[in-house]
């Protein structure tokens, strides 16, 4: 749950158990979920034990919500960061909200305060104050606010839960201390924000209860200072237990939040991308591209290990920063393209003055086509595997004919012919070259023997017909030779850890839609609801899938995951929508 400045995790426990501030991509404050006794957490204790309640989010709303029933006694405990309209703007605090509230009996409770700020690296006193509890840490200024008496936090003795009774958790404190009533207030305004934002979403006829949750998860993922979109709220979520395969996701890698506009416009929501479109704008122009940067529009993502935390389930490898910024990676210039495509091309998008991109559109442009034929990283990050992949030249064609397609839209009819040249040659390249004639199958890298599933995406891009017979046999290849435990994964073959062994969910979100496109419905529409059982209780969903046990790994809630699912519901509705003659007014679903 959060606001676009806060983002955190709380169990079915009742645990506060992951908590960045001020940033999402600041050092942890409650980091229990990657070490258990010394992360720090923040829960609440019926006789000093934690018990499991119910977890769920009020409806269309990111407020979560717990029911405790223990005995005779049953009481709630509401999470939620404070979103407040203000005219045509929103304020949002960096605040985290717990309110705990008595629905029958008068259960005692206590409460473990227990925050580890800096990555549960540096000495914590908590000190009282008069607005409450004062987080002395080195790590700035986080207060805790309280209707209960500030003794028996500290002392975590028991209280009766007769009243609404609330804890704040703030960076940079208010000089005024909270209130009961203010608190009640912002919570019943955060709810009716929410929802309003929930009923301005234009659903698919297909899964629309879950596109409108991944909608929802994408939101929280939006920085509202800049735009920015992370790929994840957390970091070092093992892709395997018992695998250095863990990697810190809470920067903007470009391609994902390209794609999660594309999720969000196709739903109605325009503003992340307008938002999104400056930001990416002022980094092009900045100085060289890199796939990944801090949601301040940071460049030095210094990738460094913390051995201090256990890790998720004891898994170690707990690390800060990305080296993914550093690397080579072709296929970015072609997503952010896209991107200035669909945005710029969108009625609903007023741009007075369009030309203003054109600067960074010909740098995008040419860029993609000066290393079109270069090796690079690949969408994966390979983080040694430097060669020419197939994905890679896909996106760098894709550059050049929809940076064409604007070109000549913005009056630019030389660069737009060059390019649209330069596009064709590249897709020539792609479909000569990534398809292996012998295999029936595009393959990861230029005439290579292995599969990957980004080639899934090749239809969506524009670059083939989904019914090419080469298309068609791919995709046969694919389920024959990606698929464990009715999952896809992104390949087979070693990278730099060796061999890969957990399903990407996203790549089975690709695999339905492709089956939808291919114009097999009922298969899309049955694959998409094996994935879908892969959801958490409240809907989210991580990067991956062990396939064995079917355990959520990788980092959560992973946007990217989100934006498949969109994609996936919202190409199968509006086929089977036309197969079935559900295209009229009032039609019943």
């Amino acid at each position: 749950m959060g606001n676009g400045r806060v983002l955190a995790l709380v169990s079915p426990r009742g645990s506060l158990d992951w908590l960045c501030l001020p940033r999402f991509d600041a050092p942890s404050v409650f980091a229990r979920l990657l070490d258990e006794e010394h992360g720090g957490r923040f829960r609440v204790l019926r006789r000093g034990v934690e018990l499991e309640g119910r977890l769920s989010y009020l409806q269309n709303t990111n407020v979560a919500r717990v029911e405790f029933r223990d005995g005779d006694d049953v009481w709630e405990l509401l999470d939620f960061a404070p979103r407040i309209p203000e005219g045509l703007g929103i304020h949002v605090p960096i605040e985290h909200v717990r309110l705990l509230r008595p629905i029958r009996g008068e259960p005692r409770l206590s409460v473990d305060f227990d925050p580890r700020p800096g990555y549960a690296a540096a000495p914590v006193e908590l000190r009282e104050s008069t607005r409450g509890l004062d987080v002395v840490s080195g790590h700035g200024p986080i207060t805790l606010q309280t209707n209960l008496p500030v003794p028996y936090v500290l002392g975590k003795r028991e209280f009766a839960l007769t009243r609404p009774t609330w804890f704040s958790v703030r960076w940079n404190a208010a000089p005024d201390r909270r209130e009961t009533a203010g608190v009640l207030r912002d919570l019943e305004v955060t709810i009716a924000g929410w929802r309003a934002w929930a009923r301005s979403c234009a659903l698919p006829s297909f899964a629309p209860s879950q596109v409108l949750r991944s909608a929802l998860v994408l939101k929280l993922h939006t920085y509202h200072d800049t735009g920015a979109i992370i790929a994840a709220t957390t970091t070092s979520v093992p892709e395997s237990l018992g695998t250095q395969r863990t990697w810190d996701y809470r920067y903007c890698w470009l391609r994902d939040a390209a794609f999660v506009v594309e999720a969000l416009r196709r739903l109605s929501h325009v503003a992340e991308g307008e938002q999104l479109l400056r930001f990416l704008r002022d980094l092009v122009e900045a100085g060289p591209l890199q796939p990944v940067y801090g949601i301040g529009g940071e460049r030095d993502l210094e990738e460094r290990l913390l051995p201090h935390l256990a890790g998720f389930a004891g898994n170690g490898h707990v690390r800060v920063g990305n080296a993914a910024a550093i690397q080579q990676q072709n296929d970015l210039m072609g997503e952010i393209v896209l991107c200035f495509d669909t945005m710029l091309s969108d009625p609903r998008v007023v741009i007075e003055r369009p030309d203003v991109y054109w600067p960074a559109l010909e740098r995008l442009v040419e860029d993609a086509l000066r290393v079109a034929r270069e090796p690079d990283m690949s969408i994966w990050e390979f983080r040694t595997l430097m060669r020419r992949y197939t994905f890679s030249l896909a996106l760098c064609a894709v550059a050049a004919q929809r940076g064409a397609r604007l070109a000549e839209r913005l009056g630019r009819h030389e660069h737009a012919r060059r390019w649209a040249r330069a596009g064709d040659e590249l897709r020539a390249e792609l479909l000569e070259r990534g398809f292996n004639r012998e295999l029936g199958f595009f393959t990861q890298g230029l005439d290579g023997v292995h599969p990957d599933a980004s080639n899934l995406l090749l239809p969506s891009l524009g670059l083939i017909d989904a019914r090419d017979p080469r298309f068609v046999s791919t995709l046969r290849a694919y389920e024959e030779r990606l698929v464990e435990g009715g999952m896809m994964m992104r390949y087979r073959n070693d990278d730099d850890f060796g061999a890969t062994t957990s399903t990407f969910t996203i790549c089975s979100f690709w695999w339905a839609e492709a089956l939808a496109m291919v114009g097999e419905l009922d298969r899309a529409r049955e694959l998409f609801q094996q994935v879908v059982a892969h959801e958490n209780p409240v809907g989210l969903f991580s990067e991956d899938v062990d396939p064995l046990t079917g355990r959520l790994l990788g980092n959560f809630p992973q946007a990217y995951t989100h934006v498949g699912l969109i994609h996936a519901a919202t190409t199968i509705g509006e086929l089977l929508d036309a197969r079935d003659g559900q295209v009229r007014a009032w039609c019943c679903a």
